[in-house]
């Protein structure tokens, strides 16, 4: 009997926990409101960048400019690349609704020839929560 009396109360205390007020609390305290309209929005100036030519055993990179076009904070969770050789960076930090904030990507042609095309994943708090931004070169060699 009093295992029923706990279980009960246990679903009671997690439903009191639950918001309905279209509202949840993040991890740092802030309240986030979920209504599409107010969410971050990212765009990038470009997705695609071509190196072109390069010599194999050369490392290349390139900045991504991207925008929060949205109504709130922008929090970029995670960039990862289709290959090991390709590594993303990019700046932890909320971007503020109307500024701008970059990701760095670098490529390394060591071990590599011909047509090279990677893709980065960007995932992040936006509406737009999942970004593919790619990146093209011709590797020849040494």
């Amino acid at each position: 009997m009093f295992r029923g009396i706990f279980f009960v109360l246990a679903l009671l205390i997690a439903a009191c926990g639950t918001s309905t007020t279209g509202k949840e609390i993040s991890g740092n305290g802030n309240q986030i409101n979920n209504n599409p309209e107010n969410m971050p929005v990212i765009e990038f100036i470009r997705n695609v960048h071509d190196f072109g030519k390069i010599t194999e055993g050369e490392i290349v990179g390139i900045t991504f400019i991207f925008r929060n076009t949205g109504k709130s904070n922008l929090v970029i969770h995670e960039a990862s690349a289709s290959c090991g050789c390709t590594v993303p960076r990019w700046d932890k930090e909320p971007v503020s609704p109307g500024d701008e904030g970059t990701l760095e990507v670098v490529f390394d042609s060591s071990g590599r020839t011909g047509s090279q095309n990677k893709s980065i994943t960007v995932r992040s708090n936006a509406k737009n929560a999942i970004i593919i931004l790619n990146i093209k070169a011709e590797v020849v060699s040494k």
